[in-house]
């Protein structure tokens, strides 16, 4: 992944982050300057490096859902966090976020807004746009802008998110991405939670689950 993507107003850099190497995404609007996080699971060294060197301001963070290694470094950045309403207790409770399960404990400062399905968010003269993908947790959301999507862990390239932890539930994921992500055009790039890139076509036509 490249930074900046050419042909379009923003700035887009991912970084495999933490020991379960999540994906932490940096956003920015490159003609204001302003900046958002998704998902830093850890690493804050590695991400404020970037925002320093490309003199970006870091307006909020967004979870796409509150397990441990999405949100391990949220505290690191003394900005505003969103999250998802149904997530809310996650972002404070390592036995809800996995982390008492994982690795020892992991807290997040409590979030500043909580999000519903629909909801926009302005990011510069970005607006993301929040879609409900429930399943992997309560409040899994997937984050839009323009032709991009980011899917935390409800859609992967060539696979779907887990649903075997405690609030997971298959059926809803299933059709949280058949009726909210692989509706969306063929040419929407899908970033994801762990792993590499894809596209809504590739998925449509490769991944097993639904291929």
């Amino acid at each position: 992944m490249n930074d900046p993507v050419p042909a379009r107003r923003f700035f887009l850099k991912c970084l495999a982050v933490g020991p379960m190497q999540a994906n932490c995404y940096i956003i920015a609007d490159i003609g204001t300057k302003d900046a958002c996080l998704i998902d830093p699971g850890g690493d804050h060294e590695k991400i404020e490096k970037i925002l320093r060197r490309d003199e970006f301001k870091l307006n909020f963070i967004i979870n796409s859902h509150g397990h441990g290694d999405h949100i391990a470094a949220n505290g690191r950045f003394h900005v505003p966090i969103y999250i998802h309403y149904l997530e809310k207790e996650f972002l404070t409770n390592p036995e809800k976020n996995l982390s008492k399960f994982f690795f020892f404990g992991i807290t997040s400062p409590t979030a500043s807004k909580l999000l519903d399905d629909g909801d926009t968010v302005r990011l510069g003269n970005l607006t993301l746009e929040i879609i409900h993908t429930p399943g992997h947790t309560p409040g899994s959301i997937s984050i839009k802008l323009e032709n991009v999507i980011f899917t935390g862990d409800a859609l992967f390239r060539g696979s779907i998110g887990r649903t075997d932890f405690a609030y997971g539930d298959e059926k809803l994921l299933m059709d949280s991405i058949k009726n909210k992500l692989l509706t969306l055009p063929d040419d929407t790039t899908i970033y994801p939670g762990h792993g590499e890139e894809s596209t809504i076509g590739e998925e449509k036509k490769d991944n097993p689950f639904f291929s």
